[in-house]
This record gives C-alpha cells, sequence and structure tokens, in this order.
C-alpha cells in the first residue's frame, strides 16, 4: 500500500504544485486528493478531461457521506473525476467551513488510500495534498496510514526553520520522540525543496545536517525545480512543453529516487496501471 501524504508549515511553498507535479509523472496508476481542510485549488485552475469545469460538489464533499456509512476503498472511484490531460483526482472542500463535515472521518479516508492500493479492482497509489498543517489540523490524522509524509518547503532560512521544527513536532506524534538518521521509523518523514536547481545539491547537504542535528528523523529526499513558468504550465494558463520543463523533469528525478529507497516496500498491485507520462495533467 502506498499513501503519500504532502504537506508544509506556513506560507505557500507550492504544495498544490509539488503534488501534481509528482502525480503527474508517477510510474503506477495515481489518485491525487484535494485533502486541505482549508480548501482545494484545483476546482479553480484546472479543467475536466470533458473540457468544462471540474465538478466541486464531487470529491471530498460527496464522499463524506459515504465515509460516515463505512468506505470500501474502491468507492473512492465514485468520487473521482479525470483532469483534462488523464490524472485521476478528488477534488477537495470548497470553503474550509465544509471540513465540519468530515470530522471524525479523517482515519477513515486515511485507511481507505491506503488499501487502495491492494484493491483487487481498481488499484492505485494516492498522492495526498494535506495544504498547511499545524498541530489542530485535522489532516494531520491521515498521516499515520502513509507510508511516506514529505514537507515542501522553499529555501529561505525562515523556511527551513519552520520544516526543522514542524518535522520535529511530527516525530514527535507519530514516532513518539526524537529520533538519529539511523533510527527511520513509519512513516517515514521526508523533506522536499522547491529550489533553484543551480545551487539544489549544496541546499540539501545544508539541510540534511540541519534535520540530524536537531534529531528528527527526517532527510531530503528530493528537490522541486522553482520553475514559475512550469507551474503555469501545468495549470493550464502558460503553453508550452511541459515535460520539458525544470518542474517536471525535477518531478521525475524525484519520483525515481522515492521509488529506488523506498518502492520495494510498495508491493506492485496485481492489475495495476502504471500512467507515467501523465504530464499533461494539468493543462
Amino acid at each position: 500500500m502506498a499513501l503519500i501524504a504532502l504537506a508544509a508549515d506556513k506560507g505557500s511553498p507550492g504544495v498544490t504544485t509539488a503534488a501534481v507535479a509528482l502525480a503527474a509523472v508517477w510510474p503506477r496508476r495515481v489518485l491525487l486528493a484535494e485533502t486541505d481542510p482549508a480548501g482545494g485549488d484545483l476546482v479553480y485552475r484546472s479543467a475536466a478531461a470533458h473540457g468544462g469545469p471540474l465538478n466541486p460538489n464531487l470529491g471530498m464533499l460527496s464522499i463524506a457521506a459515504t465515509a460516515r456509512r463505512g468506505l470500501v476503498p474502491d468507492q473512492l472511484w465514485d468520487h473521482v473525476q479525470p483532469l483534462s490531460g488523464g490524472l485521476e483526482v478528488l477534488v477537495g472542500l470548497g470553503i474550509a467551513e465544509q471540513a465540519a463535515g468530515l470530522t471524525g472521518l479523517w482515519p477513515t479516508l486515511g485507511h481507505a488510500f491506503a488499501a487502495l492500493a491492494d484493491s483487487p479492482n481498481a488499484p492505485a497509489d494516492v498522492i495526498a495534498d494535506c495544504g498547511r498543517i499545524s498541530g489542530d489540523t485535522p489532516a494531520v490524522e491521515l498521516f499515520p496510514h502513509a507510508a511516506l509524509v514529505l514537507l515542501i518547503s522553499r529555501t529561505e532560512p525562515e523556511s527551513l526553520a519552520r520544516v526543522r521544527d514542524r518535522a520535529a513536532a511530527l516525530a514527535a506524534k507519530l514516532h513518539g520522540g526524537p529520533r538519529g538518521a539511523a533510527s527511520l521509523a513509519n512513516p517515514v518523514i521526508g523533506v522536499v525543496l522547491v529550489a533553484d536547481p543551480s545551487n539544489a545539491g549544496k541546499l540539501v547537504n545544508q539541510v540534511n545536517d540541519m534535520l540530524v542535528h536537531a534529531q528528527t528523523g527526517a532527510r531530503v529526499v528530493g528537490t522541486i525545480a522553482d520553475d514559475p513558468a512550469g507551474a503555469e504550465q501545468l495549470a493550464g494558463r502558460r503553453r508550452g512543453r511541459l515535460d520539458k520543463s525544470l518542474l517536471i523533469r525535477s518531478a521525475r528525478k524525484v519520483t525515481a529516487d522515492l521509488y529506488q529507497q523506498y518502492g520495494a516496500a510498495w508491493s506492485v498491485p496485481a492489475g495495476g496501471h502504471p500512467m507515467s507520462g501523465q504530464a499533461g495533467a494539468g493543462r
């Protein structure tokens, strides 16, 4: 099973862009779930496969009633919409007030997301865009069911300090306390930096040293290119060869590295449908 949860501590580091980019190049069938309790963005930035807008009422909002009666993983597909590039998405809430309808259901959703990879009918991994998180954010209840929790961060000093502190807080919550680099626990907590490719390698080493020193148990698992033009292409607001953009090329590298490091733990689901080459998903 493989649920990969993406989140950030504060600001606008590009969690949704990173989630869409990773999902667009994921090597197996994948469901992108907008699980930010504050509301989703894809309704406003992406077109549906039929060329019109996405239905804001079909997704996290519609799944609330189903989940209260129990949720079989395959039922998730009843609430999914395809984007114009083929990526399958579970559209997020419209406004934060709607999150009240999901009270108490986040662990149920987390279990269904994680178990979807083992579905005998339509298996898929799930990439969950959890948005900005804090200690009382209900989306954190998804994390115990995840294989990976990826914290997205830009590289300004204050952003790196926040991601260090958030990783430490999550380690305490999920693993029971601080851990050294050689004492990783599940779910693995990783950091993805949104960085200028020209100095990404140096930054990775510096941030890893900081994370180890703070005994967070987290480490940098990759970098996504800070590529505004590629982000505009991914959102369908700019034309161009999206698959050649720095954004998508860096997302492919992150995905390949994740599979090299953790793929053995994610058994290939029977009857799976690898969906590589979806890099037009946001167009």
